[in-house]
């Protein structure tokens, strides 16, 4: 029991801290208003992080728990492609209107600068145990292609959305990510489909 307490207190100072940092920015929200959004303590706080910088690797864990949501009311009819194509649509769509581009920016280059642990690249996270099975079952259907991993297929998949992500980023939010996204994702994804 105090481990789900521990995952509760954790996971609401995470909450907390990226509502306040989407309503009114990074730069502007400290530490007391994240223990204030939470109701837990500094003391906490500090417990699970070594300061605000620390939460910004964070953000996987949102992407996470949007990942698990759309899990609860995504289509179990459609096939592998629709279902990636549904996941990419509704996580850009997401960050396109409620992450702020300096917050993902702040993420991105703190993950290419870490030493440790790179939580976008983190193998236990929700988004890959996801990406396993839906590419495991398309091939398994036979609309995806054989001739290449689960694990291949996965990779490639992350590495294009990480680069949808970069690329919108440098370019400073100058197009719509979603709109963009919807367009060249599924050219993307054609090149795994199972020739029939």
């Amino acid at each position: 029991m105090p481990r789900k307490n521990t995952r509760n207190t954790k996971g609401r100072i995470i909450s907390a801290a990226w509502k306040l940092f989407y309503e009114q920015g990074y730069e502007e929200t400290t530490v007391e208003d994240i223990v204030f959004e939470s109701e837990t303590s500094k003391g906490s706080f500090y417990h699970y992080f070594d300061g605000k910088d620390a939460l910004l690797g964070t953000l996987a864990n949102v992407f996470d728990e949007k990942y698990e949501q759309l899990m609860q009311v995504m289509d179990p009819a459609l096939d592998a492609m629709e279902k990636l194509a549904y996941l990419n649509h509704e996580l850009f769509a997401m960050i396109d209107g409620g992450v702020s581009m300096d917050l993902l920016a702040r993420l991105l280059s703190t993950q290419l600068l870490a030493r440790g642990e790179k939580h976008l690249l983190d193998r236990n996270r929700t988004y890959f145990k996801l990406l396993r099975r839906i590419i495991a079952e398309g091939q398994q259907a036979g609309q995806l292609r054989t001739d290449r991993t689960v694990n291949d297929i996965v990779k490639a998949y992350a590495l294009w959305e990480r680069a949808l992500l970069y690329d919108w980023c440098l370019c400073g939010g100058e197009y719509s990510l979603v709109a963009y996204t919807d367009s060249v994702t599924p050219m993307f994804l054609e090149s795994y489909r199972t020739d029939r």
